[in-house]
């Protein structure tokens, strides 16, 4: 290594469990490698093939580096480049102007584009909140499930994922952990070269499946059902420890009699798999010690979502998995970190005074840019400004949010490092920092450890961080209060509680002190300190079907026979990195997996360019004839940029605005379509 060269600490900050640790290596002003952290201990020095690349990203020909000024038609992309005091000037004062009338017709929308508690929320929630613009529910990903979890356990919490090594019964629940986990994945295949048992529930048979000894390929959105079936096993066979359910779970009685109507062979009509895998699975699971669940977000896209979260959630208690390190279930760890995040120093709600805002749910922002009312009620939407998101990309129903961006008299705001759809319908663009640019904090939902993301390089070009933009844009609005002075040094002090800042920058990481079982003796962060079988508000956990499926839209699903899920693909993290052409190139196109058993009726081959439509749009992509898909299925591997994708569509234009059960998330994995092969040209 280059005498001058010096590492330093940082962390991923993209929308994943594994929040890595890195090191990153910087000669003469420049990062010259980026890898994993050796002594941390849940990223052992790896990072995926998308992350360790992330110097490529930060240093693309495309990235935008000045702010710009929109000079086509919204939706061209075409732009000028202007002054960062142009820039702001110009968005202070229509700003001002709309609030004038109603701050509400001001709307934030932003999500996961980093994680960070600096760059994420901190300083734009102090503007917010003084602006009184109204507010965004945040669901675009995990909200159903999050409620879910809190409806059960008291909070987004679970086991530590270091102890996965150390179990003997693995279920891979929604989840294509090699893609998406990578080191959950490690820890697995750890456990199994020691005997494990993996089981992988899924309906694609993912690469993981592949890896696991068992898949089970059900139905989207049947979830719930199997769950119900597991636990009628564990009833009817004695399996449950009746010690730590009477101790610990309140409510078991309703579930009992509840589980007790879902005999294996009706959940398998419902799912689509035989009764006798789920008898197998449910024996492995009742018999098996300690036994452990790594659920994850892609089962609960759908109508019945979060219900079928609570169920599943709900199994690790009836058998007592909770008792060792190695057992219970983890969908995200994130509300362990509760104490230690001082959210409303961060964030500073107390700005709003005595104002309520309206919400704008993020998932139905297509129907709120289209609706008079700013999606119900309220006023119209004047002014959106987007950071760390790319909706017309990823929100639902995007021939609807594409329409709403371009009314032309919405004023577009974007916060962005790359020319993304949603940046080809701005009115202005403001150049935003990577990772490598700016300092951060970083908690996770898939370990237990505070991560520091410290800067590694000067920002590129005129690009400066998002704590930076909005607190020049509070001084153009007049606002004087302190809290819009501070540096991103006295955020990163706010920010957090009882967390050593002299530790974590020192090494990079400090670990929560938590036990390694965490309710081996009940302690739920529920009032009682017990699992809730019967929540307030929601009741007891029921099966709910899809809003598109033969039972409950069954003149739909004759027009519209298959469902489609669009699971995220290899080499993409939602949108992010689609952009980077060496990844793009892996993808190649997207690409619909289609089984053999719906294709030849079709007339569909391998490689054909095939269109899949429904009431809400049509898209093009290229059919794989693959028994990746399961009969019945179709998955449309996103997310593709509109542009990068055939006439400018992706797989968005067909999923619906439609609500889950709990949180009110999207439900984008709920969705019939059929699917026509296109005649050569």
């Amino acid at each position: 290594m280059n005498a001058a060269a010096r590492t330093v600490h940082a962390a991923c900050p993209h929308d994943c469990p594994d929040t890595c640790a890195m090191r990153v290596t910087v000669e003469g002003g420049r990062v010259v490698r980026i890898a994993g952290d050796p002594e941390h201990p849940s990223t052992a020095g790896a990072l995926c093939t998308k992350v360790s690349r992330y110097a490529e990203r930060t240093y693309h020909p495309e990235r935008l580096l000045h702010p710009l000024k929109r000079v086509g038609r919204k939706g061209e992309g075409r732009f000028e480049r202007i002054s960062w005091d142009e820039a702001l000037d110009a968005v202070a004062v229509r700003l001002k102007a709309i609030a004038a009338r109603d701050a509400q017709a001001i709307v934030p929308y932003s999500y996961a584009g980093t994680m960070g508690l600096l760059q994420g929320e901190s300083m734009a929630a102090r503007f917010w909140h003084r602006l009184g613009a109204s507010r965004l529910e945040r669901t675009i990903c995990s909200s159903a499930g999050g409620e879910a979890l809190a409806a059960t356990y008291g909070g987004k919490v679970g086991m530590h994922l270091r102890f996965f090594a150390q179990s003997k019964l693995i279920v891979v629940w929604g989840s294509n952990s090699i893609a998406s986990n990578l080191h959950f994945w490690t820890l697995a295949q750890q456990a199994k070269r020691d005997g494990a048992k993996l089981w992988c529930i899924d309906p694609r048979r993912t690469e993981t499946a592949d890896k696991c000894h068992r898949h089970l390929a059900l139905r989207p959105g049947t979830d719930g059902a199997l769950a119900l079936a597991l636990m009628h096993e564990l009833v009817v066979h004695g399996w449950i420890d009746r010690d730590y359910v009477a101790r610990h779970v309140e409510g078991f009685d309703a579930l009992r009699e509840r589980a007790l109507q879902w005999p294996p062979a009706r959940a398998a009509a419902v799912c689509g798999v035989p009764a006798d895998d789920i008898r197998e699975l449910a024996r492995d699971y009742g018999t098996t010690k300690p036994a452990a669940i790594r659920l994850n977000y892609g089962m609960q896209r759908v109508a019945g979502g979060g219900n079928a979260v609570r169920l599943v959630a709900l199994l690790p208690c009836l058998v007592g998995a909770w008792r060792d390190a190695a057992g219970g279930l983890l969908l995200s760890s994130s509300g362990w970190f509760a104490p230690h995040r001082d959210d409303a120093a961060l964030q500073r709600p107390d700005l709003l005074g005595g104002r309520r805002p309206r919400t704008v749910n993020m998932a139905t922002i297509g129907d709120a840019l289209l609706h008079p009312g700013g999606g119900g009620f309220g006023p119209r939407i004047d002014a959106l400004v987007v950071y760390n998101s790319n909706p017309v990309a990823i929100a639902p129903e995007s021939p609807k949010v594409a329409a709403g961006f371009a009314r032309d008299d919405l004023l577009t705001v974007v916060l962005e490092q790359f020319a993304t759809d949603t940046v080809d319908h701005a009115d202005i663009v403001l150049p935003a920092t990577t990772q490598l640019e700016h300092l951060d904090v970083h908690t996770s939902y898939g370990h237990t450890d505070v991560l520091i993301n410290e800067p590694a390089i000067a920002p590129l070009g005129e690009a400066k961080p998002n704590t930076q933009i909005f607190r020049e844009l509070a001084a153009r609005m007049g606002y004087d209060e302190p809290c819009f002075a501070d540096d991103d040094e006295a955020l990163l002090r706010q920010a957090l509680r009882g967390v050593d800042l002299r530790e974590l920058r020192g090494r990079g990481w400090v670990a929560l002190p938590l036990p390694d079982a965490p309710f081996a003796d009940g302690g739920f962060l529920t009032p009682s300190g017990k699992a809730r079988v019967d929540a307030p508000g929601v009741g007891v956990a029921d099966v709910v079907p899809n809003h598109e499926c033969a039972e409950s839209a069954p003149a739909l699903a004759a027009r519209y026979p298959l469902a489609m899920i669009s699971p995220p693909a290899r080499h993409f993290l939602n949108s992010t990195f689609v952009n980077v052409r060496s990844l793009r190139s892996v993808e190649g196109e997207p690409r619909l997996e289609i089984h053999p058993d719906d294709a030849t009726p079709r007339g569909i081959a391998s490689g054909m360019r095939v269109r899949v439509f429904n009431d809400r749009g049509r898209y093009r992509c290229t059919a794989e004839v693959s028994t990746r898909a399961r009969p019945g299925v179709v998955n449309a591997l996103g997310i593709w940029w509109r542009k990068f994708g055939v006439d400018g569509t992706n797989v968005n234009e067909v999923t619906s605005q439609r609500l889950t059960d709990l949180g009110r998330a999207p439900t984008f994995y709920d969705c019939l379509v059929e699917v026509q092969a296109e005649p050569a040209a």
